[in-house]
């Protein structure tokens, strides 16, 4: 679908964005794919980490982790968007990531888990589908 070429994509394919969130390891030696199959991951391991801590009253491991994920959304997904050439389904995702880091931001100031169960109800249908990709251009 997106080919080699990411410059038409939606993406980006800027790695910095990806680095700046520090999702993990093998970043340097990730294609712009897995970067941000890296970046889903992640944001959902922070979910799920802030889901813990709110059960737990954890307050500040539920900031920490809460902080991690809007900064995936912010610079590393939303930031990795080629807003110049991605046409509708750029913006559209911008508009979404916006949207959950602001249901993020509220998760944290409310320890609401309805909140975080949005969020990853949001991005899971993206997850998978990116996951797809991979496998299918990997054939």
């Amino acid at each position: 679908m997106f080919g080699s070429d990411y410059s038409a994509s939606p993406f980006g394919g800027r790695s910095n964005a990806y680095q700046a969130v520090q999702v993990g390891t093998g970043v340097d030696g990730a294609s712009p794919h897995q970067l941000i199959a890296m970046l889903f991951d992640g944001l959902i391991d922070c979910i799920a980490q802030a889901r813990g801590a709110i059960r737990n009253k954890k307050i500040e491991e539920k900031g920490r982790a809460l902080g991690r994920a809007v900064r995936i959304v912010d610079e590393g997904l939303k930031a990795g968007l080629n807003l110049k050439d991605g046409g509708a389904l750029a913006a559209q995702l911008n508009d979404l990531y916006a949207y959950m880091a602001l249901r993020l931001t509220q998760a944290n100031l409310h320890s609401d888990e309805a909140a975080l169960d949005e969020c990853v109800q949001l991005i899971e249908p993206l997850r998978s589908a990116w996951a797809e990709i991979d496998i299918k251009t990997a054939a």
